[in-house]
């Protein structure tokens, strides 16, 4: 990693033009929007703003190469070739990628380069092996009959995905659509295209064929609307909140009933036992766990129920871990907490957090807007104590650097208060007894759960939630399943 990723700026070229059937091209309406970076509020670049014509271009494309079968059809083991070429070319320009969502997004220089681009990559790389390692079956039928199960891609695939880890996102969806054989086309948020936009271009370098990955930069409600009612676009893959969620659904029940895969955040439970052990170590996974990214995580455990003997203890020491966390400038690879993704975002942030006073809970770290005179989005690490489960701050989800703390008495109140949400994308459990760690897992309704531990997953575990977190999942084997349609031929012998 370059000791000072400042002196890279200079350097950078902006992709800011849409990516069609293999061409940067401008919007066909000529519109641009800009691209403002959280870490000063300065204009970065200025983008294509696509809509629906361009939607119309870049399904068209998508369809036509699709048809064709020079990606769709291929050999698994052609596109694992030509998907390890990609993945070694975002490794060669990985600096530039992570110096990219860094100023697009305002997280820490660390986290980008340490975290988000290489967890990218391996994604890429990991499902390009996957590809050719997926087998069909023969099912147990009769003597005289052969019944195969095969699965096919289902075609035109549209990932809208979000802004908080922009490039992971998109290759969590890229790698297993691509590797069954599918085009993409990305729509990222409005608020960080420009690693998808640079992407793009590594994508065709490796050899995957036009119109097979395509990026569309532009708003949810004209480009990712064109994308959710299109009647040739067979798949709507999303990362987002819950609200634009059950849109998608929606624009699919009026359009073709295309395949819907979502996940929409959480409000993820962190339940704290008194036999727990170690509770300034707990104390402090807990901290890093919400306040990495700001706060800006699905997952983030960002509502913590604790044992009400431990209360008190425990709250002050998850604010002694919070002061590390104050945000500092994200060029820094010393900053451990950045700047949240836009003024927008911030002032949505600042709002709960005052809305949590107004309802009678207190303070016991941050609570501010800080680093003014930078012109960016920071806020401090917020801790929330006195806090109901009925509370606004303890059932929406916030996407800030802000967490709640609830007590319960018993493990029945722990269960229920967990269960008190709309969401189920992960719940958390410290404890030091085996029996219970074992029980409430299984009582727990969330499509994760980690115990003792906060952070407990890779590329090889499925993630997805249960209730209004989503439906399907990203990342594992299983996530190429949802990529592909199933079917079934039955040869009379």
């Amino acid at each position: 990693m370059p000791a000072d990723f400042r002196s890279l700026i200079p350097t950078l070229s902006y992709r800011n033009q849409a990516f069609i059937n293999g061409k940067y091209v401008a919007a066909a309406s000529g519109k641009t929007f800009d691209c403002v970076s959280p870490i000063d509020g300065k204009v970065l670049t200025h983008v294509a703003e696509c809509d629906a014509e361009d939607v119309n271009r870049a399904v068209a494309a998508a369809r036509a190469v699709f048809e064709k079968g020079s990606w769709s059809a291929c050999h698994p083991g052609k596109r694992k070739k030509v998907m390890l070429k990609f993945a070694d070319l975002m490794q060669k320009h990985k600096d530039e990628l992570a110096l990219l969502e860094t100023l697009d997004m305002g997280k820490p220089i660390s986290a980008s380069a340490g975290g988000d681009i290489p967890g990218s990559i391996q994604a890429i790389q990991w499902y390009a092996e996957a590809a050719d390692k997926v087998y069909d079956e023969i099912s147990p039928y009769r003597p005289d009959s052969v019944s195969l199960i095969t699965r096919e891609p289902i075609g035109v695939v549209a990932a809208v995905v979000p802004w908080n880890y922009p490039l992971m996102m998109t290759s969590w969806k890229l790698g297993p659509a691509l590797a069954t054989g599918n085009s993409v086309i990305v729509k990222p948020a409005e608020q960080s295209p420009l690693t998808a936009l640079r992407i793009a271009e590594l994508a065709a370098e490796a050899g995957i064929p036009d119109g097979v990955l395509q990026v569309l930069p532009g708003f949810g409600e004209t480009a990712g609307q064109a994308l959710g009612r299109h009647m040739d676009v067979d798949m709507i893959a999303f990362t987002g909140s819950t609200q634009v969620g059950k849109y998608f659904l929606r624009y699919a029940g009026e359009s073709n009933m295309k395949h819907v895969s979502l996940e929409t955040g959480g409000k993820s439970p962190n339940i704290v036992f008194a036999d727990a052990g170690d509770l300034d170590r707990i104390a402090k996974v807990s901290a890093d766990g919400v306040f990495y990214n700001a706060g800006q995580s699905c997952n983030a455990p960002t509502r913590i129920l604790v044992q009400d003997t431990i209360r008190d203890e425990f709250i002050a020491l998850v604010a002694k871990h919070a002061k590390p966390w104050v945000p500092a400038d994200p060029l820094d690879p010393n900053t451990a907490m950045g700047a949240v993704v836009d003024a927008d975002q911030m002032s949505r942030v600042l709002g709960y957090i005052e809305a949590g006073r107004n309802e009678g809970a207190t303070v016991a770290a941050g609570g501010s807007q800080v680093r003014k005179d930078t012109g960016g989005a920071y806020i401090e690490p917020t801790v929330f104590s006195d806090v109901t489960n009925s509370m606004k701050i303890a059932q929406e989800e916030i996407f800030g650097p802000v967490v709640v703390a609830v007590s319960f008495k018993d493990e029945a109140e722990a269960v229920r208060l967990a269960s008190d949400s709309i969401y189920g994308l992960q719940a958390n459990l410290w404890t030091r007894d085996v029996s219970r760690a074992h029980k409430l897992s299984r009582q727990l309704k969330a499509g994760t759960v980690v115990v003792n531990n906060v952070w407990g997953s890779d590329i090889t575990n499925p993630f997805g939630g249960y209730k209004q977190s989503g439906i399907g999942r990203d990342k594992s084997l299983h996530a190429m399943d949802k990529y592909c349609q199933v079917k079934n031929t039955y040869i009379q012998l």
